[in-house]
């Protein structure tokens, strides 16, 4: 009875998690952030197809952190990899007063989620619950290219996502 119970359990907060997201997704590929010798975190890339392609909507990335970490620390990083590619847009300083607003600290475990709507809208999700949307479609695409763009500053990171490896 209690091993039922604790399927139950588990089965529907898969559900509730799933239910959470606008639709339903297929993974595109995996890859792990190891810094030295630390594990940082887990990240997933979904598509509709399973496939990725650039400009491709609605997409998912999914970060699964393996340590505590605090929100300016991940809002502080956002920066730094965008002065990496070079992201010079007038709004970025907004952008990441909004991300200090939106993230909380991430504890191991936990899991922030964006999406990427039709209309490249960014809908931000912690443990499959809605954190907030930003609206500035601009944003969505410079944030997945973090991750996503050929210059990024992990292309192993990239090519995993992107199912390469």
């Amino acid at each position: 009875m209690i091993r039922y119970l604790a399927s139950l359990a588990f089965s529907l907060v898969i559900a509730a998690t799933a239910a959470a997201y606008s639709e339903p997704l297929q993974m595109v590929g995996e890859a792990r952030l190891n810094v030295m010798f630390f594990s940082v975190y887990d990240s997933r890339l979904y598509t509709t197809d399973g496939r990725y392609e650039p400009d491709q909507r609605p997409l998912r990335l999914e970060i699964e952190y393996l340590r505590n970490i605090k929100a300016k620390a991940l809002v502080e990083q956002t920066g730094a990899e965008w002065d990496h590619l070079q992201v010079n847009h007038q709004r970025r300083d907004a952008w990441l007063a909004e991300l200090t607003a939106l993230w909380p600290d991430v504890g191991k475990n936990d899991v922030i989620a964006l999406e990427l709507d039709a209309q490249n809208r960014s809908t931000f999700y912690l443990n499959g619950e809605k954190l907030g949307m930003m609206e500035d479609a601009d944003f969505g695409e410079h944030f997945v290219a973090i991750w996503l763009s050929p210059d990024t500053s992990r292309p192993a990171l990239r090519e995993a996502l992107l199912g390469k490896l």
